[in-house]
C-alpha cells in the first residue's frame, strides 16, 4: 500500500482526513452554495440567513462573495474564524481519517454526477497562463481578486472546498468504477440541498480499499499524456479560490523547515475531482449583456478583430441556438438588441476561439464607457437585451472532446468562457478539512 500511496503522491494526490458534521446536524442547513455564486442577488443570500438562522452551517465558515466589498469585511471575516472554532470547540464533527469519499450529485434538471474528494498537492499546481504543471487553470487568473480572498483564508482553521477539477478519462476508468460499487461503501448521508439545488448523496471509501485500484488507473491516464507538456488535472470551478490556497500556502512555507514543508495541511487542497465525460456534468455556456452599447460601437470594434462577418437574422431564438450548439470550429455567436436577432459568424478572426474574440471585443467597449454582466441562460441577454442601450451575446458552448486541447494549446480559457451547470447546480459547501497543524 505504501508503493501505491508514493505512486499517487507522485501525481499529487493525497488520501485526506474529513470533517463531516454530526449526525444530529440539519445538512439541508448546514449545506450552502459556492460563495461566487448569485453575487448580484443579496436578496437570494438574506434568504438563506433567515433559512438557517441559528442552526449550524457553512453559511457561518463561508464569505459570500456578493458582501466582498462591504464596509464591515474585517468583522465578518473575525466572525468566521471565531464560529469556526467555536464548532471545533464544540465537537460538531465527525473525523473520517484516510478516506475517500464518492459523491453522487442529482440537480433539478435530472442529471446525475459522480466525483471523488481527495487532498490535491499544491505543489504540483501553477495557475499562471504559461504554466506546464500537472494541475492547471483553465480561465484566466486575475491576480486582483486573490488578495481580499487570502484575507478572508490566512487566519481559517477550517478548509470548505467548493473546487471541482476536471480529469480527461474518455474510457471511464477511475470514477465510473467505483460508482458500480457503492453497494460496498457506507452511505455516510443523502440529503436535499437549499434553493432548489437537487440533492447529493456521500459514500466512504476507506482508502485501502481502493488505492491500488486508483495508482493504477491514474498512471495510465498519465501515461497517455504528452511528455513534453502533461496536464491531468483542469480546473472546473474554482479557479480563485484554489488560487488562493496556492498564494497563502507560499506565504506559509517561507517559514517552515523542509521536514515542515512535507505534511504541513495547508499545503494541500481538499477538492472534488470529477470526468469530464461524465454524462451528468454539463458545460453551460456564460453569456453576456451589453449595456450603454451602440450597434454601431459594437460592430465598429468587431470590424477590427476579423476579416469580415456575416449576419443571419433570426425570428426564433431557439433557431439561433440550435446552430450555436454544433460543434465545430467556426466562430460564431448569437447578437440581439432593440431591432435585431441575429447569427454572427466571423472570417478570419484575430483570436483562436470565439470567447478570446469576445473578451477583446468587450474589454475596447469597456474602455469606451460600456458596462458588461456575465448571465446564466438566453433570458437575460434576449430580453434586456432588446432594451435601448443594451446588446445581449449568446456565447457557444466549449466541447468537451476538445476542451484539454485547447488548454495546452491556448494556456486557458479567457475568464467566463464556460460554466459546469448553473448556479444551483454548482458544488455546495458541506465537508471540512483543517489547514492548521494540531
Amino acid at each position: 500500500m505504501d508503493q501505491d500511496l508514493k505512486r499517487l503522491h507522485n501525481l499529487g494526490i493525497h488520501v485526506p482526513d474529513i470533517l463531516l458534521p454530526k449526525t444530529h446536524v440539519d445538512l439541508s442547513k448546514w449545506a450552502v452554495v459556492a460563495c461566487d455564486q448569485y453575487t448580484s442577488e443579496p436578496e437570494y443570500w438574506q434568504e438563506i440567513d433567515d433559512l438557517v438562522d441559528d442552526h449550524p452551517s457553512t453559511l457561518r465558515l463561508i464569505y459570500p462573495e456578493v458582501y466582498l466589498h462591504d464596509e464591515n469585511r474585517n468583522s465578518r471575516i473575525d466572525s468566521i474564524n471565531e464560529t469556526m472554532r467555536a464548532y471545533l470547540d464544540a465537537d460538531l464533527f465527525d473525523t473520517y481519517h484516510n478516506a475517500f469519499f464518492l459523491v453522487n450529485r442529482k440537480t433539478p434538471k435530472g442529471l446525475s454526477r459522480w466525483g471523488l474528494m481527495i487532498n490535491l498537492d499544491l505543489e504540483f499546481y501553477d495557475y499562471n497562463k504559461t504554466s506546464r504543471s500537472l494541475i492547471r487553470a483553465t480561465e484566466e487568473t486575475i491576480e486582483s481578486r486573490i488578495p481580499p480572498r487570502k484575507q478572508i483564508r490566512k487566519d481559517s482553521s477550517l478548509e470548505l472546498p467548493h473546487v471541482m477539477i476536471l480529469f480527461n478519462d474518455p474510457t471511464k476508468s477511475i470514477i465510473e468504477p467505483l460508482s458500480k460499487s457503492v453497494d460496498s461503501y457506507t452511505q455516510l448521508y443523502c440529503t436535499t440541498l437549499m434553493g432548489n439545488g437537487g440533492t447529493i448523496t456521500t459514500y466512504l471509501i476507506p482508502s485501502h480499499k481502493v488505492v491500488k485500484q486508483l495508482a493504477d488507473a491514474f498512471d495510465s491516464l498519465y501515461e497517455k499524456l504528452d511528455p513534453q507538456n502533461r496536464l491531468l488535472f483542469a480546473m472546473g470551478d474554482g479557479n480563485h479560490s484554489l488560487a488562493t490556497a496556492k498564494s497563502c500556502w507560499n506565504s506559509i512555507k517561507e517559514g517552515l523547515t523542509k521536514e515542515e514543508i512535507k505534511d504541513h495541511p495547508a499545503r494541500f487542497a481538499l477538492v472534488e475531482i470529477e470526468n469530464i465525460f461524465d454524462e451528468g456534468l454539463l458545460f453551460e455556456a456564460i453569456h453576456r449583456l451589453l449595456s450603454n452599447t451602440s450597434r454601431s460601437q459594437f460592430f465598429g470594434v468587431l470590424n477590427t478583430l476579423t476579416e469580415s462577418y456575416t449576419i443571419t437574422e433570426y425570428d426564433n431564438i431557439l433557431d439561433l441556438t440550435s446552430i450555436l450548439e454544433q460543434e465545430n470550429s467556426i466562430q460564431r455567436f448569437g447578437y440581439i438588441d432593440e431591432e435585431m436577432t441575429a447569427l454572427v459568424t466571423l472570417e478570419k478572426p484575430s483570436a483562436s476561439i470565439c470567447a478570446e474574440t469576445i473578451q477583446i471585443l468587450i474589454d475596447k467597449l469597456l474602455e469606451q464607457g460600456s458596462e458588461v454582466d456575465y448571465v446564466h441562460g438566453f433570458d437575460v441577454p434576449f430580453t434586456l437585451g432588446k432594451k435601448e442601450g443594451n446588446i445581449g451575446l449568446i456565447m457557444p458552448s466549449i466541447s468537451k472532446d476538445t476542451f484539454f486541447d485547447a488548454i495546452l494549446d491556448m494556456g486557458s480559457f479567457p475568464r467566463k468562457t464556460f460554466s459546469l451547470g448553473e448556479a444551483n447546480e454548482k458544488r455546495f459547501y458541506l465537508e471540512a478539512r483543517k489547514i492548521v497543524p494540531t
